[in-house]
Formats: structure tokens, sequence, C-alpha cells
């Protein structure tokens, strides 16, 4: 298979942390038969500097001519970077937004591993964390209340704010599909989050996920409160396979989440379109003050470029021959700083991208 991905390298430490994910991606292209066409695309402060603009119109088009794009941390030092003395519309951040919202990826997927290798890192008692866990947060991107109509009035001299919390059944539909399908590859298990018990909305959200549900024998489908998903996630995250729920309340257990897993230089993401098309990222951000060092981590780039072997590519056994070297260095002692304990042996950026290139063979 011929491989098209665009690239984003990005900024801060996001072109050291690419590379080594794209030295993993060519390993395993390598020794599966296939080939990638990569495109260099500029985005972020990177794109400022040379366009006066966070993201172009040509890059929305060339990326548009990719199977998927990776990408590594956009933005810089908020308070010296001379990129934050624009005005908002401008600076780096901004380009993801128009790009997530130019591309349609409206299916945001963030895994939350916990490695049984790095459970010391975990804030959670050890019998709870014993053995890690492995869920897929699978939150809805581009609804909801971040998108709804907002104003400030005042109403009989008194200041009154309004958002609007609206879904239609479209737009559930088109995520709960993604998230059973994501399922499929997994565990075979569903738990949909909402707040059925107070909210038309999550009435609609909960009618619309239980339809779905009745194309995917195969899946379990649980229904669970917020509230109760929050608690649960602290309590007992092994239970959960992948979570699917709407923006803000995805917006919330994701960072949770990720907080539980001990460090979020681990941390993968993928945004999906209704395509095969995809955008994967790290979760973690662009880290200037140790950019060029060496030292980032570059693993949670590295299980990015994994999820869009899987997901955009559906190649499932080079998506696992990558996480199966990944779970291979870490037990074999490879540390990088931000995830080193006592014991085990630190490397740096490119050493840590070698090792899990070397651990593909």
């Amino acid at each position: 298979m011929n491989l098209k991905i665009g690239v984003i390298k990005g900024d801060g430490i996001g072109p050291e942390i690419v590379t080594e994910a794209m030295k993993i991606l060519d390993k395993t292209a390598d020794k599966y038969g296939h080939t990638i066409e990569y495109t260099q695309l500029l985005m972020g402060g990177a794109s400022i500097d040379v366009h006066g603009v966070p993201l172009t119109d040509e890059t929305i088009g060339a990326a548009k001519s990719c199977h998927a794009v990776l990408m590594g941390s956009i933005g810089g030092d908020a308070k010296t970077s001379p990129w934050y003395k624009l005005e908002p519309s401008k600076r780096p951040e901004a380009g993801l937004l128009k790009i997530r919202k130019e591309l349609n990826l409206f299916a945001n997927l963030r895994p939350a591993v916990l490695y049984d290798e790095l459970k010391g890192a975990c804030p959670l008692k050890e019998e709870i964390t014993e053995g890690g866990f492995d869920m897929v947060i699978m939150r809805e991107l581009t609804g909801g209340l971040y998108f709804g109509e907002r104003k400030t009035v005042e109403e009989n001299g008194v200041l009154t704010a309004y958002d609007s919390l609206t879904y239609n059944e479209n737009e559930i539909r088109r995520i709960a599909k993604r998230g059973f399908d994501i399922a499929l590859k997994r565990r075979k298990k569903v738990t949909s989050v909402d707040k059925a018990n107070v909210l038309d909305s999550s009435r609609l959200w909960r009618k619309v996920v239980e339809e779905v549900a009745a194309e995917y024998q195969e899946v379990v489908l649980e229904h669970m409160l917020v509230d109760n998903c929050a608690m649960q996630l602290v309590k007992d995250p092994k239970q959960f396979d992948v979570i699917l729920t709407e923006n803000m309340f995805g917006d919330i257990l994701s960072d949770e989440a990720s907080m539980v897993t001990g460090s979020i230089g681990m941390l993968a993401s993928a945004s999906l379109n209704e395509t095969k098309f995809g955008l994967y990222e790290p979760s973690g951000g662009s880290a200037p003050d140790i950019a060029g060092q060496g030292i980032a981590n570059p693993i949670a780039t590295i299980l990015s470029a994994a999820m869009m072997l899987r997901y955009s590519f559906d190649l499932d056994r080079e998506a696992a021959a990558v996480e199966a070297a990944v779970a291979k260095v870490l037990s074999d002692g490879y540390r990088t700083g931000d995830i080193m304990s006592e014991g085990k042996e630190q490397v740096g950026t490119g050493k840590m991208g070698d090792l899990i290139a070397a651990y593909i063979e």
C-alpha cells in the first residue's frame, strides 16, 4: 500500500518528536512492504514565520490531498513569543481550530493507557492500577455547548449570560457510529456518557446511541451519567473500553483520564471525519522550554502514528507492531526524563526512537 501522509512538524519540540514518529513509520513500512509519500506542511508559529498567518488555504488544500496528517505540537511561550503579540485570529492555535473546521474533524479519539511498567507514575492506589488499563475516549468535537449560540445581556439591571447546548440526531449518529466502529477493533464495549436525568440533549443522545447500537450486535452498550463516570475513572478505570460522549463532557473526562495515566508524554490522539481521513497528534504541548535539547518524549507521537495506521489505513497488524515495540522498550527499562524512575536507563528523543524502531525488527 502507498500511504500519502501530510506532515506538520509544528513548533517547539514538534519537529523533534515528529521526526522520530516518521522514523517508526518508515521502519514499519519497510518491514511490511508499504511505501510512504510525505507532504511537508506548515502550520502554527512555523507558518506565521513564513506566511504571516498560522494556516494558509494552500496548506488546507494540500492536507486534503493526503490520506492522513501527522502533526507535532503547535504554539510557543505565550509570555515571550512574538506570535502572541498578534491578534487572536492570527496566533498559532488559530490554525488548529481552522484545520479542524475545514477538514470536518468532528470525532476526537484520545486513548488513555497505563502501561504496567509505568504504574508508579499513576496517582491512584496500586491495587487499582495493577496490570494497567487501556481505554479510549471518543469525544464529539464540533457541536454542543462550545459551538451553540451565546450572549450576555442586561435584564432588569442584572447581567445575564446564555449558552446554548444543541445537538441534532445526525450529529449524534455519526459520532456514535465512529465510537462503535472503534469498539469493534478493541474489546467491544461502549460506555455512552450523558446527563439524561436532567438534559433534553442527553435524552436525545441516549435515544440515538441506542438506535446505532442495534446495528452493532457484537458490541456491549452501557449508559453512565457523567458525574458517575468521573468518579468511576478514579475508582475503577479498568472497566472502560470506549467512552462515547459529547463535547464538553469529553473535554473534562479526557483530561481526567490523562492524569491517571501518569504522563501526558505518553498520550496519543486522533481527530477523524466521516471518511478514513484523520489528523493525528500528541496530546501534550510544544514545551518550548526544552525544544532543541533532544530530551522530549516522542512516544505519544509514535503512538499517534500507530493510530493512523489502524484507523486511516486499516493496518491493524502494523499498528500492533508499533505498540508492541513501545511496550517492549518500556519493559526493558528505557525511559525519557519525564517518565524516569529509579533503576531505569534514561535516553534522549532520538535514542528512544531508535530503540522502538529496532524492536519493530
